[in-house]
């Protein structure tokens, strides 16, 4: 997990044309309501690093990853109580953080970021490690955390986080900015210089 490298490259919402559509997965949630296994597989491919994100600015990375299948299964399981298909990234972005949040509630992790073997990025002397990063993340406000776990930890692009968080890419945009400003402060870095077109 290259956290550091191009964090300030990273962190920028850089619009492309020709991304998704917004409601690409719609048809995809109506389909697994009706138990098509394969809509499933489509919904969890394209939300399976959202949820990610959201999970790991919770917990430990290798707890991450079992909850992140304990989100999906429970969505399978309760996607018969959603109303409305467009309100599904909410939803599920919803009982992401309420299975994370009770997985802290319940135990300790079984990988506290402190001993996490794992994480550790190679000795540099002018950026800090991976493993202080994310406890540097895990410290931020959600919005700003999981907006920048979605974008440094997962390698999504600006309109990636907007079309499947139903975010508008301005949002997007603010949330990366003002969350890297924080993060920085956190990680005791020099403010990031900005260009003409920043906030």
């Amino acid at each position: 997990m290259a956290l550091t490298a191009g964090i300030e490259r990273k962190s920028q919402g850089d619009e492309r044309p020709g991304s998704p559509a917004r409601a690409l997965w719609r048809p995809w949630v109506a389909a697994a309501r009706q138990g098509d296994r394969q809509a499933f597989t489509k919904l969890h491919g394209h939300f399976g690093r959202l949820v990610h994100a959201v999970v790991i600015t919770r917990v430990g990375p290798s707890d991450a990853k079992d909850l992140v299948q304990d989100v999906f299964l429970t969505m399978w399981q309760k996607l018969g109580t959603l109303e409305d298909d467009q309100a599904f990234p909410a939803w599920l972005l919803s009982l992401a953080r309420t299975r994370a949040a009770r997985a802290l509630r319940d135990h300790q992790p079984m990988d506290p970021l402190d001993e996490e073997p794992g994480l550790a990025a190679p000795d540099r002397t002018s950026s800090p490690d991976a493993k202080k990063v994310l406890k540097a993340l895990q410290a931020l406000p959600e919005t700003y955390a999981e907006t920048l776990a979605m974008r440094l930890v997962e390698g999504m692009s600006g309109p990636e986080i907007a079309e499947r968080t139903g975010l508008t890419p301005g949002s997007v945009r603010v949330n990366l900015h003002r969350g890297m400003k924080l993060l920085r402060e956190k990680l005791g870095l020099p403010p990031a210089e900005e260009g003409p077109g920043d906030e």
